[in-house]
């Protein structure tokens, strides 16, 4: 354990951020579930509007190097082949 009164401060400030950053990393991995169901079950509008929030979410993570740009570029461009695919 720190003994350093700003060494504790950054402990607490890290378990803050680990935090929420495992619920942002969760957001996108459920929203891009949801839309996957979203196109077996062919429901291209519901997929679509899923995908917007999607792509916002990536793009806020890639922004504070939550995930890297090129990995939420490609999640993306993967994801929206499949919606496309749909009739």
């Amino acid at each position: 354990m720190a003994n350093i009164k700003s060494s504790k401060k950054d402990i607490k400030k890290s378990a803050k951020r680990r935090e929420l950053n495992a619920q942002k990393k969760s957001a996108i991995r459920t929203y891009a579930k949801n839309i996957l169901k979203a196109v077996k079950a062919e429901k291209k509008e519901e997929a679509n509007t899923l995908f917007v929030k999607y792509s916002s979410l990536l793009d806020k993570a890639a922004k504070i190097s939550l995930v890297h740009k090129n990995n939420a570029s490609r999640n993306k461009s993967r994801m929206a082949k499949k919606i496309n695919a749909l009739k």
